[in-house]
């Protein structure tokens, strides 16, 4: 039985964002002004000067960051260290791109491994990529290519790796702005994926030999399961209309055929979307039953109530936020002022924690 608990909706108004994507262009999000709002909840600085940070993991007391420029942050004690990442292909630079997704290995302790989800420059054009990372004495080295030229356009990356409870892995592709293709099960961009932990596509996937899990999806950035096993997804939409979906195997979410509240045969709509502005979601999670999700274009936290399919401010005033960490009633997450489309703060960009039932006590 999931018990409902009330909780503060923090509005602060000063800063105002302007744009959004429209079909082929970037998820970009441009301040009108040089306002900056402040936080109106307290909050610990667990990290600070991040590059355009992406992903948190967190294992025991230690905290891993990516970050899109490239090393992993490790932070432990108090003292932060960047680890450089030895890998075979070099980053690229394009927007939206770099050192994304990464999850740790669920026997990490043992074997040191990770995955990770970059975007490369080869000869004829950039790709992405999904690997295996081993953490040595002095870096993280890439061991293994487990799916490679992932389609990568000027935006659009995707880029969210997260292992499921049924221990596979999971990963969202951006549609490389080629929109149509996000319909075409041979394409893997604009798809959320699926895969054995050592490469191999599971035998009970919706379409047989394939990694494709989901369809018609624009930019996925977010992925987080609840109690129950049912897995939810945030994406990127084109002008506004970011969406929240319940995401099963097989289904076609519809991208770019239907948007917001359109419907069409056998496709999917969302079980909630942004209209306009954006939201630009992007990390997500679970917490007290609901979905807790990033929002880089609405600079907060945000929350989706599961069972009234409402979305409000969890938190704000922090600046744009891409990723989000839930142990317990503790949030973790991560502003990103630093990647050209915000405003950064002194020492941007930061990892923040919360204690979310301070925020309770408040309302």
């Amino acid at each position: 039985m999931k018990i409902k608990m009330g909780w503060l909706v923090l509005v602060i108004s000063q800063g105002i964002l302007l744009g959004a994507c429209s079909f082929g262009q970037p998820d970009v999000q441009q301040e009108e002004s040089e306002s900056v709002t402040r936080p109106s909840v307290e909050s610990k600085v667990v990290a600070q000067d991040l590059s355009i940070p992406w992903s948190i993991q967190k294992q025991d007391d230690v905290f891993y960051i990516t970050q899109r420029t490239g090393g992993i942050v490790e932070m432990k004690d108090g003292k932060k260290s960047v680890v450089k990442t030895r890998l075979s292909k070099p980053l690229s630079d394009r927007p939206e791109a770099g050192l994304l997704g990464f999850v740790l290995h669920p026997d990490f302790e043992t074997n040191k491994q990770a995955f990770v989800y970059y975007t490369y420059g080869d000869s004829d054009a950039n790709y992405n990529r999904v690997v295996t990372l081993k953490r040595t004495a002095n870096e993280w080295t890439e061991e293994k290519v487990l799916l490679d030229r992932i389609p990568s356009g000027q935006y659009h990356q995707g880029g969210r790796l997260e292992i499921g409870p049924d221990h596979k892995l999971y990963i969202t592709t951006g549609d490389a702005t080629r929109q149509d293709h996000a319909q075409d099960l041979s394409f893997l961009g604009g798809k959320i994926l699926r895969m054995d932990l050592d490469g191999g596509i599971p035998s009970d996937n919706p379409f047989k030999d394939s990694p494709v899990y989901s369809y018609g999806h624009r930019n996925p950035q977010g992925l987080a399961w609840n109690g129950d096993g049912e897995l939810y997804e945030t994406e990127h939409g084109p002008n506004g209309y970011d969406e929240v979906n319940l995401i099963k195997a097989g289904n076609n979410y519809g991208w770019p055929k239907i948007t917001g509240d359109e419907k069409e045969e056998s496709m999917i709509s969302p079980l909630a979307h942004s209209g306009e502005p954006s939201w630009a979601p992007s990390g997500t999670d679970f917490w007290n039953g609901d979905v807790v999700f990033a929002a880089l274009a609405g600079q907060s936290v945000k929350r989706f109530d599961t069972e009234t399919g409402e979305v409000t401010d969890l938190l704000t005033g922090f600046g744009r936020v891409r990723d989000v960490l839930v142990e317990g009633d503790t949030l973790y997450f991560v502003s990103n002022n630093t990647d050209g489309r915000g405003i950064p703060r002194e020492n941007d960009d930061k990892l923040y924690e919360v204690d979310l039932k301070s925020v309770m006590k408040e309302e």
